[in-house]
């Protein structure tokens, strides 16, 4: 497997770095750590002298990202590159053949919340490679891994599970594979259903069992397809708005990574649907977007 690292020297870069060696690599993947050193665009003496100053603490970046790295088995090379970050990210993976782009998610200074920054964010809604987005854990995480795969079986999510079988993840991984069942009736609030006559009611119950059925459908297919990878699968159905279902049930497993398609789970037209978008705003612990 190939990786690429995108680092900026943050503690968040340094994070996904750590996150990293939790995986069971080979010496036959590799990691390419990245730093861009980002345009300035101006063309004076000052700026320049600040151009001088960022390229000599680039290789101290890298390196310092590198020697993180130093525990895992991967071969580690590191990069650096002029540009602009987010476009430079994809450029470089994309020339490499990355399998997966990793990045820390640098929050917006001041601001107390799980909002990742722009060069994240445009990195993972643009980027034709998978994205692996981390977050700051608040403990140290044991050896054991969660897995939470949110899934409508759509070919978005197939990638998805397909970048799931080639990541090393350690033996004792366990993958929980939920599906969220939308139903038509599910934006009527609560204290309103009451005006549904009976024969709608019906109707509603007989879609919503064929809506789980086909739920327990996708769930088991993709059981099959992931089997030889994990040990230890469950499956999970829900009824209601994905993106608050998934960020729940995330939350109770104490998952560390939740992986969900780029085109969300209503097979929203873009390059990352609404509930991706979402997932990965509010996430508290990593987030994996298949491409």
């Amino acid at each position: 497997m190939k990786i690429l690292l995108a680092t900026d020297g943050s503690e968040y870069s340094e994070g996904a770095a750590k996150f990293l060696t939790r995986f069971n690599f080979s010496p036959k993947d590799e990691i390419i750590v990245l730093h861009v050193v980002a345009e300035i665009p101006y063309d004076d003496d000052y700026h320049a002298q600040i151009k001088h100053v960022i390229r000599r603490v680039a290789p101290k970046i890298l390196n310092a990202s590198a020697n993180i790295l130093k525990p895992v088995k991967a071969k580690v090379s590191i990069l650096e590159e002029d540009g602009y970050p987010d476009t430079t990210i994809i450029d470089v993976a994309v020339s490499f053949d990355a399998d997966l782009i990793v990045m820390g998610a640098r929050g917006i200074k001041g601001i107390k919340s799980f909002l990742i920054g722009s060069v994240t964010r445009s990195v993972a809604i643009n980027s034709p490679k998978p994205v692996l987005v981390t977050k700051p854990l608040p403990v140290e995480s044991p050896g054991k891994m969660n897995v939470l795969f949110a899934t409508d079986g759509s070919s978005s999510s197939y990638a998805t599970a397909r970048i799931l079988t080639s990541m090393p993840f350690p033996d004792n991984t366990e993958l929980t594979i939920m599906n969220v069942a939308w139903s038509a009736v599910s934006d009527i609030p609560e204290r309103f259903a009451i005006e549904i006559d009976e024969k709608i009611k019906e109707g509603v119950a007989k879609a919503r069992a064929i809506e789980f059925e086909k739920s327990e459908k996708i769930i088991e297919q993709t059981k099959q397809h992931l089997r030889k990878s994990f040990a230890k699968i469950n499956g999970i159905t829900k009824g209601g708005d994905p993106s608050v279902e998934i960020l729940n049930e995330a939350e109770i497993l104490k998952a560390d990574i939740i992986a969900a398609g780029s085109r969300g789970l209503k097979g929203i037209k873009g390059m990352l649907g609404s509930v991706s978008r979402r997932i990965l705003g509010y996430s508290k612990c990593p987030v994996l977007i298949g491409k």
